[in-house]
């Protein structure tokens, strides 16, 4: 493997789904993916859609530890990039996109995040998300118009993991059906059970517990360069 790899990491900037429910990145899926790469070698950026302080979904931080990884964590997300035409597949190896019910809001319409997802599937670079990340899927196409999920075998937060937390309702859309409307092979397994789903360069965590998991088949992709 090189010295050093090159993943760009994509949280959300959204941070309420409505009065009563506060929300944005899912702690876990952000600090132990950014914690992998980082002891791995990679040199990581942060990006967000306006940049700036990243809202955390304060049920994630319940039990907080100020261990220095997840510390760490927490200064990268208070000083995230403002997602633009600056960042380019062409820059880096992989992109993670970590959960979290925000991700739901900003980033399917997104068109920077649907500009970006277009270009790691097309030149086949590590294309990654955990739980609600791949809401990042929901608004990319080929080049041709084709919806980038179409016939790729995957998962996401599942639509019983949704009803489960109660916030079936409260979303502009459930995933999993989303997904499956665009014409994936969706792949589900039990709540909670940490799932992953690799198809080529596409890779596809199901919930938290699936975090780390996720960025580990992140980087046996980017080490083996299969």
């Amino acid at each position: 493997m090189p010295a050093e790899r090159s993943v760009l990491m994509v949280v959300t900037s959204h941070g309420a789904i409505d009065a009563a429910h506060p929300t944005g990145v899912w702690f876990e899926e952000f600090a132990i993916p950014y914690a992998l790469f980082r002891e791995h070698g990679c040199r990581v950026t942060v990006a967000s859609p306006k940049g700036g302080d990243t809202p955390i979904d304060p049920g994630s931080l319940e039990g907080y530890e100020a261990t220095p990884r997840n510390e760490a964590a927490r200064a990268a997300l208070r000083n995230t990039r403002v997602l633009d035409a600056s960042l380019r597949a062409e820059h880096f190896d992989a992109i993670f996109f970590p959960g979290g019910h925000g991700t739901m809001f900003d980033l399917p319409d997104n068109e920077e995040v649907q500009r970006l997802v277009s270009e790691f599937a097309q030149a086949d670079k590590v294309l990654a998300s955990v739980c609600h990340g791949p809401a990042c899927l929901v608004g990319a196409r080929l080049r041709d118009g084709t919806a980038l999920v179409k016939g790729r075998r995957l998962t996401s937060f599942t639509d019983d993991e949704e009803r489960a937390v109660e916030l079936d309702r409260s979303m502009p859309f459930l995933l999993e059906t989303r997904l499956r409307e665009l014409g994936a092979r969706f792949v589900p397994e039990e709540n909670w059970k940490d799932h992953v789903v690799v198809d080529g360069r596409l890779v596809t965590g199901q919930n938290p517990q699936s975090s780390a998991s996720a960025a580990r088949a992140v980087m046996r992709l980017l080490e083996d360069g299969s």
